[in-house]
């Protein structure tokens, strides 16, 4: 017997629980599940990787923050739809997707936090605390999403981790040559990427201060920032004013991050907070040393001085200082991107978070 899942998130851009949700939803088993999705927002360049996979992608065209007509239509969309078992993720989704999920007598809810979301206020958490008594079970991506909700009071019985998942790393076909002729970068520059949305709990400042540390030992590193977002006139600004501009490259919003990433001698990850990075377990696929905070989510991936190195937050000296002893050591280099390609392979593969939520669903739905 087939039983219909539907997936609701806010849009399909390029980021970590959309990427999720996209493997997911082409992974799992179509003899047992008939997938749809829709997203609340607008669509994105994921949408065109469930188009591939022949998933079903409805837009629901939420304007506002509390937006009414597009409760009713999401509502309508499900009530015609009739899923036996509604997935919703991240806040927007896990509000409008769970009240509407549930009106049109959906039995069974689950929601995923897929973040140690610090910004949320009493009133968020308060909601989220109410419709957790609605949810047959509430996936969180890492132990540190977990403690956070039932820290703020979410039931522990509810919690399921379910780990990332990635896919092997594909070979980049472009020469490292050739990538730092494009980049017009000199061709013994030594890559440091940073990988990411430009807003405040990535701590983009961090990194630009710990680039101009390490100007002081080292002429050949340069900082490749990926990504956008409202802090980027901000911080070029501040790199400019650090006298780091032609260290600090800004390369915006890119599609091609797989082939620019195993040429990176390292990641950084400066974040204050995070669920289960997926920009570090590519890293680490790749074969790629990666240096980032000690914190929840980054230390279920990091094993410090097996696979990369864990700083305090904060510390832009202690990750200036270990970006340099990976650069001066190609043999230490060469060992911890080898640890965290195994470690990765080992244990955060898409087939095996395929299958935690397969076996999820049919538990619930049993």
């Amino acid at each position: 017997m087939t039983r219909r899942i539907l997936h609701i998130i806010a849009t399909l851009d390029r980021g970590g629980a959309e990427k999720q949700l996209a493997m997911l939803a082409a992974g799992l088993p179509r003899d047992e599940f008939d997938v749809h999705v829709v997203a609340l927002t607008r669509g994105g360049p994921l949408a065109a990787d469930l188009e591939r996979a022949g998933i079903s992608l409805t837009i629901i065209g939420k304007q506002l923050k509390f937006d009414p007509p597009a409760w009713w239509r999401l509502r309508g969309h499900i009530a015609r739809l009739r899923p036996d078992l509604v997935q919703t993720w991240m806040f927007t989704a896990n509000a409008y997707g769970r009240t509407a999920a549930s009106s049109a007598g959906v039995r069974t809810l689950v929601a995923s936090e897929r973040c140690v979301d610090l910004w949320k206020n009493w009133h968020e958490l308060a909601l989220d605390r109410y419709l957790a008594r609605r949810s047959a079970a509430i996936i969180v991506n890492s132990r540190g999403v977990e403690e956070f909700y039932t820290e703020h009071g979410l039931p522990a019985v509810k919690m399921r981790v379910i780990y990332n998942g990635i896919g092997p790393a594909v070979p980049s076909g472009t020469t490292r040559e050739a990538l730092l002729a494009e980049l017009q970068l000199p061709p013994g520059a030594r890559i440091i990427g940073a990988v990411g949305r430009l807003w405040p709990q990535k701590r983009l400042k961090d990194l630009i201060w710990a680039t101009d540390l390490l100007r002081v030992i080292r002429d050949d590193a340069h900082l490749l920032v990926i990504g956008d977002g409202p802090q980027r006139q901000a911080l070029e600004r501040y790199a400019r004013l650090c006298h780091i501009a032609d260290r600090v490259h800004f390369l915006g919003e890119r599609g091609d991050v797989p082939r620019l990433m195993p040429h990176f001698d390292l990641l950084w990850l400066a974040s204050g907070y995070e669920g289960l990075p997926n920009v570090v377990m590519e890293a680490m696929a790749c074969g790629v040393p990666v240096v980032a905070s000690d914190i929840w989510g980054n230390r279920e991936l990091v094993v410090h001085e097996q696979t990369g190195f864990l700083v305090r937050l904060g510390d832009r000296a202690g990750l200036a200082r270990f970006a340099n002893k990976i650069l001066d050591d190609p043999a230490l280099a060469q060992r911890l991107g080898a640890a965290g390609r195994e470690r990765i392979a080992a244990e955060f593969t898409v087939a095996a978070m395929v299958e935690r939520h397969a076996a999820l669903y049919r538990e619930l739905l049993a």
